[in-house]
């Protein structure tokens, strides 16, 4: 068993390949547990059923997490495993899996026990546990951030390939930026909560840790699905393919906090950080909006001082108030006010929410994602020690109103900050775009804008076959959507483009025509357009496309607008599947300039 062997899929399918053993690396996870002699890190450790579990396994049979390490937060049940919460008085041995671990276990991955949590998953710094407080994998001498604070220290210090954490108001992210590695926080119902212990359930979702985005997303994709028997559970408007591929910039809008509502609590390097990887997105060809996030602010204040605080009440039972003992005391003072609350209450705290929400909606109109910082500065043990609820309060300024507004995000690491410490971007989206979002997050952390090797490869270290043009670059296409290839003026970041994104299309990929194919500069504008002509074989060559995913809904509409001469057929693509596509009736050649030498629109602009 080599022992500077890295814990992540990819290098374990490998050595398992060339005739590892999972019960080595079962032995050798708990033997670097040992060597850490952190008791924080897990609260219950399986290394019996571990090794049982490795050694039945038998040879590799092509199951994707066959043999591969993980750990569960402890409010999330594994069959035969004590169920916790971070709090004694609740533990109860679970009888089944979640849905999530049944998942995971059906695709042959072997969980290695239960980790530490904020109690109930009431808390951002990863301290409010009554069993030893995990360190941090960066400085110890730093909180190690929460709710998940064991599941993000164990994948930081390398004991599994992956872990499950939760995410209500941010426990699935801030410890990702605490530790250095990726937090993949999904929408809302994409991944069933049974088997979970809520915190609160209405925003409560499992979510997941990795070394990588490519990583986490593959994850996602393996567990994500509809669950008929939570109530909780949501179709999302297409199933996630665990190929992913970085974002081409151009199809980014991203809207980022403005200099006045950018908090950093007088954090000027990690204000100094973000800025700079938000000016490598834009001279990179992302669309940068600069935008007020007061509204943002203004729900996230509503989770703990509005009615959810009762939701959260609701979560522990009668515990508040018929065994206020058995709570962590921190935990105690947070529940305590959401006794208060009243049905009234409840109901102006939704009328609030949903006027916060059309404000939040206006100020994104435009773009297509939210780039924030994770955390809004750095938070030391000692700080905590002395203030148990402001520093933790200041954790979830970028994190506290996501769930609250139904949106998806991820945590990606961007390099050290000049002081060292490890800097983090959080990449947000709609409900369902969760894609979208992971897509720009691997293009941040495979170099674009990200500065230390420790977070994944420089783009000139990738092969040129890994970002191909015709990889998939977001989800598939959708039952309620239409896939179309556009060539010209309705390209990223093209004058037309506002035609498909205000009527909800979504960027797919980019990729080429078949080979038969020829391109035309069309006479008039503005704007300059280009005619796609289909010719007989031999006589055309592939041409640059998008394809992009309009609503059923809206297609109508969007053709209606169409004129002549150009119209809607069907485009064969370079792997010889069909879509709907712009093409060109030929009168309207004349006048015009065949391009086809040149490959596709853009490079025609660039030629002038």
């Amino acid at each position: 068993m080599p022992r500077d062997l890295t814990f992540t899929l990819d290098a374990l399918r490998a050595a398992y390949a060339g005739g590892l053993r999972p019960e080595a690396v079962v032995e050798e996870a708990f033997a670097r547990l040992d060597a850490l002699n952190d008791p924080g890190i897990f609260l219950h450790q399986a290394r019996a059923g571990a090794l049982a579990e490795a050694r039945a396994l038998g040879s590799p049979d092509g199951r994707p997490l066959w043999g591969i390490p993980y750990a569960v937060k402890d409010n999330i049940d594994v069959a035969g495993m004590p169920t916790t919460a971070a709090c004694p008085g609740f533990v109860h041995l679970a009888g089944a899996d979640a849905f999530v671990v049944a998942r995971l276990r059906a695709l042959g991955a072997i969980c290695l026990g239960k980790t530490n949590l904020d109690q109930f998953a009431t808390g951002l710094v990863g301290v409010r546990t009554p069993y030893p407080v995990p360190r941090n994998a960066i400085d110890p001498a730093l909180v190690p951030g929460g709710s998940s604070s064991g599941s993000a220290v164990a994948v930081a210090r390398g004991l599994v390939a992956f872990s499950l954490g939760t995410d209500t108001a941010g426990s699935g992210r801030v410890p990702a930026a605490f530790n250095d590695i990726v937090g993949l926080k999904p929408s809302l119902g994409a991944l069933s909560s049974a088997g979970m212990v809520p915190a609160c359930r209405t925003l409560d979702t499992v979510s997941l840790f990795a070394q990588s985005v490519a990583e986490a997303w593959e994850l996602f994709a393996l567990t994500a699905g509809f669950d008929a028997a939570d109530p909780w559970s949501r179709r999302m408007p297409a199933p996630p393919t665990p190929r992913l591929a970085p974002l081409p910039l151009p199809a980014a809008t991203v809207a980022v906090p403005d200099e006045a509502s950018l908090r950093t609590f007088g954090d000027t390097a990690q204000a100094s950080h973000f800025r700079a990887t938000v000016e490598r997105l834009h001279a990179s060809g992302a669309r940068i909006r600069e935008i007020d996030l007061a509204p943002f602010y203004a729900v996230a204040e509503l989770l703990y001082a509005g009615p959810w605080v009762a939701e959260r009440v609701a979560a522990v039972g009668a515990r508040l108030t018929e065994a206020p003992e058995t709570l962590h005391a921190t935990t105690r003072a947070i529940l305590a006010p959401g006794l208060k609350f009243s049905a009234v209450d409840a109901f102006k705290g939704l009328y609030r929410l949903e006027e916060l929400r059309r404000s939040c909606a206006q100020a994104l109109q435009g773009a297509n994602l939210l780039c924030v910082p994770t955390i809004p500065c750095f938070v030391t043990l000692e700080e905590v020690a002395a203030d148990p609820f402001g520093p933790n309060s200041r954790l979830g300024t970028y994190t506290n109103f996501v769930n609250l507004l139904d949106m998806c995000g991820i945590a990606v690491p961007t390099g050290p900050r000049p002081d060292g410490r490890p800097g983090s971007l959080t990449v947000l989206a709609r409900r369902g775009e969760d894609a979208r979002a992971a897509a720009l997050a691997l293009w941040v952390e495979r170099g674009g804008a990200a500065a230390s090797a420790a977070v994944g490869p420089t783009e000139s270290e990738i092969a040129e076959d890994e970002i191909a043009e015709s990889e998939i670059a977001a989800v598939e296409i959708a039952e309620d959507e239409i896939a179309l290839a556009v060539c010209g003026a309705h390209m990223s970041g093209l004058p037309l483009n506002g035609e498909l994104t205000s009527r909800g299309g979504r960027f797919l990929r980019a990729g080429h025509t078949g080979p038969n194919y020829r391109l035309h500069a069309l006479d008039g504008g503005p704007p300059a357009r280009p005619g796609l002509v289909r010719v007989s074989e031999g006589r055309g060559g592939p041409i640059a496309v998008e394809i992009w995913a309009l609503p059923r809904t809206a297609f109508g509409d969007f053709l209606a607008g169409i004129p002549s001469p150009l119209t809607i057929g069907t485009v064969e693509l370079e792997n010889g599947s069909t879509v709907k596509g712009f093409l060109c009736e030929p009168h309207g050649l004349r006048g015009g300039r065949d391009i086809t030498a040149l490959g596709g629109w853009r490079a025609a602009l660039a030629e002038g």
